[in-house]
């Protein structure tokens, strides 16, 4: 039976970068990996033109919510295997200790909601960080699951060398 692994996806607001990278490793990598993502000082709301993207993409938009890192870091939450930080601003904050001691990567994609101009301007900044988000995922998941087994292997033993 293959592995499966969680993966959560952080930035600051949660509401563009890291919304589109669950969504799209969630629609490339079933069975094996669940995404979900999460920002430290979540803006409660899905950026529209994020929305948007995903749509056009067809990508599953439903279950989407912007939402806080806390509630990946409180017990009965899902245990990660693996963190991205897809911002600059979430990998200079001070995580959360994830529990299981998953595999952390700053994954830095440039912030498409910052971009101003005309509609059109807009939807090319998001459409190149969906496509950035993709061709990274597409890499992540070209990995062979044996390698992941052995990393995530690496892991507990490295954690339980140094309790």
């Amino acid at each position: 039976m293959p592995a499966h692994y969680n993966v959560l996806f952080l930035c600051t607001g949660n509401s563009a970068r890291s919304i589109m990278a669950e969504a799209i490793l969630n629609q490339k990598s079933k069975p094996n990996f669940t995404a979900y993502s999460a920002g430290s000082f979540p803006s409660g709301r899905i950026n529209p033109y994020a929305l948007k993207q995903l749509e056009l993409a067809r990508l599953p938009v439903a279950n989407l919510r912007s939402k806080s890192w806390d509630e990946f870091a409180k017990p009965g939450a899902p245990q990660m295997d693996f963190v991205f930080t897809v911002c600059d601003n979430a990998a200079k904050e001070v995580c959360p200790l994830w529990p299981g001691q998953p595999m952390t990567a700053h994954w830095g994609v440039p912030d498409p909601a910052v971009v101003t101009g005309s509609s059109e301007q807009i939807e090319r900044a998001f459409r190149d960080t969906f496509v950035v988000l993709d061709r990274r995922i597409s890499l992540f998941l070209s990995l062979p699951l044996a390698s992941l087994d052995k990393l995530a292997i690496k892991k507990e033993i490295d954690g339980i060398g140094r309790q």
